[in-house]
C-alpha cells in the first residue's frame, strides 16, 4: 500500500526522513478490521516522530499519523480510537501503557489502510465531512477533555486558549463558545486573532497581555513561551491544563506562585470514548465542525509538512488518497 512514512529519526532537518512511498499492508489479526482511509489529518506528533522523540532507531521505517476516517469492511464510517481498552485500577482508557496504544505500537494512519479492532473504531457523523471527520480523535476529542473534564468548566465560566489558530487552538474556541463558556484568546497576529473571534471568543489579547481579570482556567499547549503568563493569568484556585509544549518544555516552574494562589496544574491527554459521545452530541446541537485549512493529496505530504512545522496553519492540514 502506499503510505507516508519516516525512514529514520533526524532531530536537525526532520523532512529529510520523510517519504512518500509504498509499505506492507497492515497485519489484522484476528477479530480486527482493516479500514481504507479516506482522509488523515497531520499532527505535531508526526513531526516528534521525524525527529525520534521517544522512539527507538529500530522502530523505523515507520508510517506516520495518528487519526484517519475511512471505510470499514461493511461500508461503515468510521474514525481510529487510538487507545485500547482500560486496565484494572486505572479510571479511563487515556491512562493506558504506551503498548497498549494502537498509534505508536503499530503503523500510522497516513497510508491507504490501516487495521482496528472494533472497539476502537468510532462513528463518524453524517453531517462531516471525511476531512472533518479525520480532525476529530486527536484534535477534538482531547479539546473537549480538557475543557469539560480536566478544567471541569461550566457555562459563564472563563477560559483562555493560548494560541488561535492551530487545530487545537481551533477546536478549543469553537467547544469552548459552543459550551457556553467566556472565551478568550492569545494570538501572535492580527489574523489570528481575528480568526478566533470568526471562532466564537469573546475576546483576542497579544501574547503576554495583562488580562482585565483572571480566569477560571487556562489551557496551554505552548509551554515555555507562554507558561508564566497562563499562571499568572489564572484565578485563584483556578486550573491551568498543561496540553503541550511546543515551545519547549522546561519553563520556570513559578513554584512559590503554585502554591501561594493554590493553582491546579493538570496534565491531559487524548479522551474517552464516553467524552466522544458527548462532544458529537454538543457538535450536532450547536452545528460547529473541524475548521480545514487544506486538502491535499497524499504525495503532496512534504509541503503539509513543512506548514505544519513553521506553524503556518489555520485549523488543520488533512491528506487523502486518490
Amino acid at each position: 500500500m502506499r503510505a507516508v512514512y519516516a525512514t529514520a529519526p533526524d532531530p536537525d532537518d526532520p523532512l529529510s526522513a520523510l517519504v512518500v512511498g509504498h509499505r506492507p499492508d497492515p497485519e489484522v489479526p484476528p477479530g480486527w478490521e482493516r479500514v481504507r482511509v479516506r482522509a488523515a489529518s497531520l499532527n505535531h506528533k508526526d513531526l516528534w516522530t521525524l525527529r525520534g522523540v521517544g522512539i527507538n532507531h529500530d522502530q523505523y521505517p515507520r508510517i506516520l499519523g495518528c487519526e484517519a476516517a475511512g471505510e470499514a469492511p461493511d461500508g461503515r464510517r468510521v474514525v481510529l480510537y487510538p487507545l485500547l481498552d482500560f486496565p484494572p485500577g486505572t479510571s479511563d482508557e487515556t491512562l493506558v501503557m504506551p503498548e497498549a496504544q494502537l498509534v505508536g505500537a503499530r503503523p500510522g494512519t497516513l497510508a491507504e489502510y490501516f487495521a482496528a479492532p472494533p472497539a476502537s473504531l468510532l462513528p463518524v457523523p453524517d453531517h462531516l465531512s471525511w476531512e472533518e471527520a479525520a480532525c476529530l480523535v486527536c484534535t477534538w476529542l482531547p479539546a473537549y477533555r480538557m475543557l469539560f473534564t480536566k478544567a471541569a468548566l461550566s457555562p459563564g465560566n472563563t477560559v483562555l486558549v493560548q494560541g488561535a489558530a492551530g487545530g487545537l487552538s481551533t477546536a478549543l474556541i469553537s467547544l469552548a463558545a459552543a459550551g457556553g463558556l467566556r472565551t478568550w484568546v492569545t494570538g501572535r497576529t492580527a489574523d489570528k486573532r481575528d480568526l478566533a473571534r470568526r471562532l466564537g471568543a469573546d475576546a483576542t489579547f497579544e501574547p503576554g497581555t495583562v488580562l482585565p481579570e483572571p480566569v477560571d482556567a487556562v489551557i496551554d499547549s505552548v509551554g515555555k513561551e507562554t507558561w508564566t503568563h497562563s499562571l499568572r493569568s489564572v484565578r485563584y484556585g483556578g486550573t491551568v491544563v498543561v496540553a503541550g509544549a511546543t515551545t519547549g518544555d522546561a519553563p520556570p516552574a513559578r513554584l512559590h506562585r503554585i502554591y501561594f494562589h493554590q493553582i491546579n496544574i493538570v496534565g491531559s491527554f487524548s479522551g474517552t470514548r464516553e467524552e466522544y459521545g458527548r462532544m458529537l452530541t454538543l457538535m450536532r446541537t450547536t452545528g460547529i465542525k473541524p475548521l480545514v485549512d487544506q486538502v491535499s493529496p497524499a504525495e503532496e505530504a512534504r509541503a503539509a509538512f513543512k506548514r505544519l512545522a513553521d506553524g503556518d496553519v489555520r485549523g488543520n492540514l488533512v491528506l487523502t488518497w486518490s
